[in-house]
């Protein structure tokens, strides 16, 4: 009898290859199932460094290879910048920021009001690239 993997499991096994620089794997994962990108903003939520600093790496691949999907992941980062602590909110930022599009755009504004020095900061940084 096959077993069924979770979302749960699913999540970890993709944080857990970002960490370990498999970026390319991942890539190959969200070109052959869009609902990953939803989870992209709790994926951001990971202490580990290299979880988050994948995340962008994965996103500039996606960007030139998968364009048209990557606005998937804009709700998902949009609730990370709702409700996520203020590394977690800055790095959403610089996702939306890699994102471009014009709801993207709209979020980054948004965290020109943020609570965190650091967010505004990145959020500022973003829109001044993406002029």
């Amino acid at each position: 009898m096959k077993k069924e993997v979770s979302d749960k499991e699913l999540k970890k096994v993709i944080a857990d290859f970002l960490e370990m620089g498999y970026v390319e794997n991942i890539f190959e994962m969200f070109k052959q199932d869009s609902r990953y990108y939803a989870w992209v903003g709790e994926l951001l939520d990971d202490e580990r460094f290299n979880v988050r600093l994948g995340i962008s790496v994965l996103f500039e691949n996606l960007k030139v290879h998968c364009a048209g999907d990557i606005h998937l992941a804009i709700p998902s980062l949009c609730q990370a910048l709702e409700n996520g602590p203020p590394h977690v909110r800055g790095e959403a930022v610089s996702v939306l920021g890699i994102i471009g599009n014009t709801e993207a755009r709209l979020c980054v504004n948004r965290a020109l009001q943020d609570e965190s020095p650091q967010v505004r900061e990145v959020a500022r940084d973003v829109l001044e690239e993406l002029e």
